[in-house]
């Protein structure tokens, strides 16, 4: 099945240290062509390359971020 996309840019802002050390580090990152209200997003910082190797962002780092999804899930948009 096909799938639609979008990508985004962001950067990230600020690594949030876990309250518990059995929590994840999270990382905030700014979208950049979002409405003001719903600009941060905050994730795990955790990535993975196609080995599987880990790594984390790092404050001031430039992101792509990307919204999928099944073709059957969108809408033609109007031309």
């Amino acid at each position: 099945m096909s799938r639609k996309r979008k990508r985004l840019r962001g950067t990230v802002q600020k690594i949030i240290k876990p309250a518990f050390p059995s929590e994840p580090e999270k990382v905030q990152i700014d979208i950049d062509k979002a409405d003001d209200l719903y600009r941060e997003i905050r994730i795990e910082n955790e990535l993975a390359d196609e080995q599987g190797q880990k790594a984390r962002l790092k404050p001031g780092a430039e992101v792509d971020i990307t919204v999928e999804a099944d073709s059957s899930a969108t809408n033609k948009a109007p031309e």
